[in-house]
């Protein structure tokens, strides 16, 4: 059948069998469709997320010899997805409080731009690397514990990610046992090789005279370790070896 067409052709389109089948089938009646079970809304972390009115966080102290009064930081966590399976909490904010006004501008400076970090979102745990990287050029300083700190900002990162694996946001992997074994023989052999060569002290506990040992309770005279920044590297069978870790140059 001839049809005329009255108008101009601005544009055509070639009708395929399957395009005339999808009018019929629309035209039947659907079948009901099983309704599915609520799932929760997964929110996540974006630089539009605004702040809501209540935050929970952690205060932490850093007590430097290279300053006269101490460090507070503070991080707030935003908690996403709250109530569902899928909850979790994430770094929103820093705050860094402290006496000391001699180093104000860059502290201000440091807490904005790390909270713009957190607030931007994704993964953000390579702040803490990043800061524990800092070395200051008069030199670092051993904190509590005798683990090797190489600045202040450096610092300011361990307490970071200290802070992360409180979250859960950093999983550190636990020392299996058989490397706690090792390090447990290599201490034991130590101290019995230098018990002679050191100074024993007596203890009130057990009455046991066991050698001396440095600030973080390590044989003295241990050097740092360059895996844990710990003074726990000692000289055994010719090879560097760290009682804390288990690192060891020889492999």
């Amino acid at each position: 059948m001839a049809m005329k067409i009255e108008k101009k052709i601005k544009g055509y389109a070639v009708v395929k069998p399957e395009d005339k089948a999808a009018p019929a089938a629309a035209s039947a009646p659907a079948a009901p469709e099983k309704k599915e079970a609520p799932k929760a809304e997964v929110i996540q972390m974006h630089e539009s997320v605004e702040r809501p009115e209540q935050l929970v966080g952690e205060t932490y102290k850093i007590k430097s010899p290279l300053f006269e009064h101490a460090l507070y930081v503070t991080i707030n966590d935003i908690v996403l997805n709250a109530g569902t399976p899928h909850e979790q909490r994430r770094p929103f904010e820093i705050f860094i409080n402290s006496k000391n006004m001699d180093h104000f501008q860059w502290i201000v400076a440091l807490t904005r731009i790390i909270s713009a970090v957190f607030r931007k979102g994704g993964d953000v745990t390579f702040l803490a690397e990043e800061m524990k990287a800092v070395f200051d050029p008069r030199g670092g300083y051993f904190k509590a514990g005798g683990v090797y700190m190489p600045s202040i900002v450096a610092e300011i990162g361990a307490v970071i990610e200290q802070h992360m694996k409180h979250i859960g946001l950093i999983v550190d992997p636990e020392m299996d046992e058989s490397t706690r074994r090792l390090i447990a023989e290599k201490r034991a052999a130590y101290e019995q090789a230098t018990v002679g060569a050191h100074p024993v002290r007596d203890t009130s506990d057990d009455n046991a005279a066991k050698p001396d040992t440095n600030a973080n309770g390590f044989p003295p005279g241990a050097t740092m370790c360059a895996k844990c920044n710990t003074q726990a590297l000692v000289l055994m069978d010719g090879c560097q070896t760290c009682l804390n870790c288990g690192y060891s140059k020889c492999g």
